[in-house]
């Protein structure tokens, strides 16, 4: 674990990034954007990124990484984040791939994938859920046999987000016939490549035009038994770790900030404004006592969970606030016309992506004790 850092030290960090940000945009490299780490895929941007050592950071430096803090990589995302940065090739192999394969993942996958992560040459999705299962992932369908060498998964995988871009993703399959008893048990998960025989990824389109999300069919997929990730029969405590890191992240309360600091800036004091500003700080705090638990080598499932239902709300709220002030004339404002209109858009998806509000609902109250 790297030693922890003092809060001089990220203050200067989050001042650094500050600045070489200022430099991209007045570079006309990017143009800030809601929901910049779904669907601002720019991999000319990630390639800066990785040029100023701002991906894999909490990679050890034996596997191409830094060897930073999960506090230092927090500072880093969030202000990425709330400059509205377009993030999206790099996330989730960044967020979610990166802490997994350290714990899960074979010295082989760890030295395939893990130098190529943090130079910003490899990118991932991830294959969870299903047509028809909504949050429940222990009713996956997707299954993985065992042949000579290795396994043949066949599937059906959905809202696999950049999965028409990124070079691999890890699929959940069921490897042992359903247990009604023990719907979670006999899961395991692969390492599949999105670009090998008899995959076929279809582009999902959205209704404002946009094209991240996709559906990946596998029709007998040939898998190495080098690409097996983790244990077998293990999936379902190595998909509910993993979704800690994809829930818990200043994502899930930034997505909409660019819209609240426009307003800050040019929109008349009002309570609401402060009341938005006041939840985003509060969750800001919330999100970095879990990077705390997460430096602690914690699984914070549950207080992600928080996170992710508090933070998403929050999102939706900013947007229908910003919407309100907007009203039906946008004014010359361009930038700011399109940030709205996008964030109105995106809005459903705020309280969906990731688990929706209400499974999580049941998983903090379980998680409490609850009955």
């Amino acid at each position: 674990m790297a030693d922890i850092v003092s809060s001089e030290h990220l203050a200067l960090l989050r001042n650094e990034v500050r600045v070489f940000l200022g430099d991209q945009l007045a570079a006309g490299a990017y143009t800030p954007s809601v929901d910049s780490w779904l669907c601002g895929w720019d991999e000319s941007f990630t390639a800066a990124l990785a040029k100023q050592g701002w991906l894999g950071m909490t990679v050890p430096v034996r596997y191409g990484g830094h060897g930073r803090t999960f506090h230092e990589r927090f500072v880093v995302t969030e202000e990425l984040l709330a400059a509205g940065a377009p993030v999206a090739a790099h996330w989730i192999a960044d967020r979610q791939i990166v802490p997994s394969l350290l714990k899960y993942g074979t010295e082989e996958q760890k030295s395939e994938f893990l130098p190529r992560i943090a130079r910003g040459e490899c990118f991932f999705g991830i294959g969870m859920s299903e047509p028809d299962s909504g949050s429940d992932l222990a009713s996956v369908r997707t299954r993985a046999v065992r042949v000579d060498g290795g396994w043949s998964i066949t599937g059906t995988k959905v809202w696999t987000s950049g999965a028409h871009r990124a070079h691999a993703f890890i699929v959940l399959a069921r490897t042992e016939p359903v247990d009604p008893a023990h719907r979670h048990a006999g899961l395991s998960q692969f390492i599949v490549d999105l670009h090998a025989p008899r995959v076929d990824v279809r582009p999902i389109i959205s209704m404002n035009g946009g094209h991240h999300f996709n559906e990946v069919v596998l029709d007998e997929v040939f898998i190495p038994d080098a690409m097996v990730f983790g244990e077998i029969g293990r999936g379902w405590t190595q998909v509910t770790s993993e979704l800690s890191f994809e829930r818990s992240g200043p994502e899930r309360f930034l997505s909409t900030f660019p819209l609240l600091a426009h307003a800050v800036e040019n929109a008349a004091a009002e309570p609401e404004l402060g009341r938005l500003i006041a939840r985003v700080a509060g969750l800001h705090q919330m999100s970095t006592a879990v990077a705390d638990a997460l430096e602690r080598g914690e699984n914070p499932d549950v207080q992600a969970a928080v996170v992710k239902v508090l933070g998403t709300t929050v999102e939706g709220d900013i947007a229908d606030f910003a919407d309100r002030q907007t009203g039906d004339d946008a004014g010359t404002d361009a930038e700011w016309a399109h940030l709205v209109v996008t964030a109105v858009d995106q809005r459903p998806g705020f309280t969906l992506r990731g688990g929706t509000n209400e499974v999580l609902r049941g998983v903090i109250a379980r998680g409490l004790g609850m009955r």
